[in-house]
């Protein structure tokens, strides 16, 4: 993997700490920065056969885990936790020397933001984890069976998740190193609030067609939300961009 942008020796591959570099989190936040991280076709499918690992290649393989190594929780919606068949994040012995090294808890959990809980508290969610779930729902959701179940339930709403609650609530406890792997609703939520900090979006060259969705879909934002293009990775074809929060 080379860089583009900001331009690198011609041929120069990246290292493992020149990404750190590339995609680490500003220094002492004091509140949340969320990043989102998505995978798409070079037409905009955000899945093949209902499934992201169809778009997938080592090299965004590599940042989809730095990303994880890097974050002090996973943020998803219910539907791809679903969808995704999610389970606890998995590390290493490289992997858990670099959090250890960044002074990150050995594992980041997976925080679901879901507005019914509407989970299987059999799922590996709750039964393949070395940590226990975040589940960030509503006052009228049923979470007894997910709480015994071992989660940590964050009411942020009455009917609906109020997302600046809800990464306030994440916040109080240390988690402000946020990384959103999906899904659309939940991006573009995200995007209407105003709460997107990075995306980090991984360009396939494939051509997919059909009805696949694109990676937001949901609430307009009140207007468009400026980015500032901060990195542009390649190879094999892969197209590793990294966008910031644009002023204006």
């Amino acid at each position: 993997m080379r860089s583009v942008w900001p331009p690198s020796p011609a041929g120069t591959e990246l290292s493992d700490e020149d990404l750190e570099l590339v995609y680490g989190y500003p220094e002492d936040l004091r509140g949340p920065f969320v990043q989102v991280n998505f995978v798409a076709s070079a037409d905009g499918a955000v899945a093949v056969d209902e499934l992201s690992k169809g778009l997938s290649h080592p090299a965004d393989r590599r940042v989809f885990l730095l990303g994880r190594d890097l974050a002090d929780v996973i943020l998803v919606g219910g539907g791809t936790a679903r969808t995704e068949n999610y389970r606890g994040a998995r590390t290493n012995a490289v992997r858990a020397a670099r959090r250890a090294r960044l002074g990150l808890a050995p594992v980041p959990p997976i925080a679901v933001v879901t507005r019914t809980a509407t989970l299987d508290p059999a799922g590996p969610l709750f039964t393949d984890t070395r940590v226990p779930p975040l589940v960030v729902t509503t006052a009228r959701a049923e979470t007894g069976a997910l709480a015994e179940a071992g989660a940590e339930v964050l009411v942020a709403g009455e009917d609906d998740v109020d997302l600046p609650r809800a990464l306030a609530m994440l916040a109080e406890r240390g988690l402000r190193r946020i990384d959103c792997e999906g899904g659309p609703g939940l991006f573009a939520q995200l995007i209407a609030d105003d709460l997107v900090d990075q995306l980090c979006l991984s360009v396939a060259p494939l051509l997919i067609g059909g009805t696949a969705s694109r990676i937001a879909v949901g609430p307009a934002a009140p207007a468009p939300r400026r980015l500032a293009l901060a990195s542009v990775l390649v190879e094999d074809g892969f197209t590793l961009l990294r966008y910031r929060r644009g002023s204006g």
